[in-house]
């Protein structure tokens, strides 16, 4: 999503994104940036070219590393490369509404977000706790019996899986909560795939549910993920409520940013290399940390900046997995149920759709619906138009072609780096101290979630501190 807020790295927006400014900049906490709308700025970079600490991105696990250095008494300087923090953990405002980059769900279980975040202030949203299943003509209910007992006691005879399986969905996502966290990401691992099918459950529901619940997590309906993540993600639904922030993922960014001094994150701000504790801007101009760099940003460019230096990062010869995410406009959705849908088919285009504003009403002006639909792949085979059409006919079966004729289209995200491949093996504690003052964080260093960033960057500023 991704579904579970897993998605990072680079994107390509079809419709047309704000242009970037090419000078640097600094970023500026929403209310500071409201009261200084047009001022000029006060600083960009560090005059004399010294730092105490270089953070390279300002994603969530740059801006992580950053707050924590900052907490510790470090001056960190946050270089980005593009016109906003948080990578692709932003939301964009397009005509009254809002535009998460790549459809996330946030996780309200997540250990290291609920140490790193004020939820309160979040003011997260909830999920429906189960799905709607389109397969055999229909949508199907999947409810939480837990949260939904009623909706879970008459959902077992209907045909995403049988009584037993889904008495065993219940039985595992018990089982999900023993040991801890690093216990489950340590553990003796296969795909989800071999996983599902070792813990009893037919082919019916892996198909009709477990495909596109966690193909919509982890880019991969065939279910080739680490068998860890599975149990990690049932401990997080088991533990936590699936929300949407009021303001938008982006929010979960910009609240990390504005623990940074106002003049600590320059936007716009390419780096073109790393040596040691000495970083090469874009145009040549040299950067020097006293203390240490971190590298925070996607898998693909720290290998770039770091090269054999940093090991199990992914390179453009192993582009992860992606995503498309359009967005259209709707006069209202077909059903108030702050619900998603899931293709529980093998055919068509489109793997989960839902209504942000059904779910948190601040995702769309008053009187207007926001529809979020989101495939597996990026399918650079067809165009903007094709894509559109493709997702527009598919879901005309779901709605009904007079609800989907009325709305319009809004933006498409193709994401075709939205996380590295997770495949078994995997290790998810992989170092973040790399020497000679050198460190890393992101995706690829843990679990690659919103709470596996938050989790690197921690990491990598305690290391730094305590080096």
């Amino acid at each position: 999503m991704a579904l579970a807020s897993t998605q990072r790295g680079s994107l390509r927006a079809s419709s047309r994104l704000p242009a970037p400014r090419v000078a640097p900049r600094l970023w500026q906490h929403p209310a500071s940036a409201r009261r200084a709308a047009g001022a000029a700025v006060a600083r960009a970079l560090p005059a004399d070219g010294e730092a105490d600490v270089i953070v390279v991105g300002a994603g969530v696990a740059g801006l992580t590393a950053a707050a924590k250095l900052a907490a510790a008494g470090a001056k960190p300087v946050v270089l980005e490369a593009s016109d906003g923090v948080g990578g692709r953990v932003r939301t964009d405002k397009v005509d009254g509404f809002l535009l998460d980059r790549g459809f996330q769900i946030f996780l309200t279980g997540y250990p290291e977000a609920q140490a790193a975040l004020d939820y309160d202030a979040l003011q997260l949203q909830s999920f429906y706790a189960g799905a709607l299943v389109w397969t055999d003509g229909g949508f199907h209910r999947v409810a939480d019996p837990l949260r939904h007992f009623v909706d879970g006691l008459a959902s077992l005879p209907n045909p995403v899986g049988s009584v037993a399986d889904k008495i065993n969905v219940g039985v595992f996502r018990l089982k999900s909560l023993l040991g801890t966290i690093d216990d489950i990401l340590a553990r003796p691992e296969t795909t989800i795939a071999e996983r599902l099918k070792a813990e009893g459950f037919s082919d019916v529901i892996t198909k009709r549910f477990f495909r596109p619940f966690l193909g919509g997590i982890f880019f991969d309906r065939q279910l080739r993920t680490s068998s860890r993540l599975f149990e990690f993600v049932m401990r997080m639904l088991a533990t936590g409520s699936n929300c949407l922030p009021a303001a938008g993922i982006g929010a979960v960014a910009d609240q990390l940013a504005a623990k940074l001094p106002a003049d600590a994150v320059n936007l716009n701000t390419k780096v073109e290399s790393v040596s040691g504790k000495s970083v090469t801007l874009a145009g040549g101009r040299q950067l020097k940390a006293r203390r240490g760099v971190v590298v925070a940003v996607e898998g693909p460019e720290a290998k770039r900046l770091l090269g054999d230096a940093i090991k199990a990062a992914p390179s453009k010869a192993d582009p992860g997995v992606g995503t498309c995410n359009l967005y259209f406009r709707a006069p209202k959705p077909p059903s108030p149920e702050n619900i998603l849908y899931l293709n529980g088919e093998d055919a068509g285009i489109v793997n989960n759709c839902c209504f942000p504003s059904t779910v948190a009403p601040s995702y769309a002006p008053a009187g207007q619906t926001l529809v979020s639909v989101s495939t597996v792949g990026t399918f650079d085979n067809l165009s903007d138009a094709a894509l559109e059409a493709e997702v527009r006919k598919q879901l005309s079966t779901w709605f009904g072609a007079k609800e989907v004729d009325s709305w319009s289209h809004l933006r498409t995200y193709r994401i075709p780096f939205a996380q590295p491949n997770q495949a078994p093996p995997t290790d998810f504690f992989r170092p973040v101290a790399l020497g000679g003052g050198v460190f890393v964080c992101g995706d690829h260093r843990d679990s690659a979630t919103l709470d596996g960033a938050i989790k690197s960057g921690r990491r990598a500023a305690e290391a730094l501190l305590t080096q």
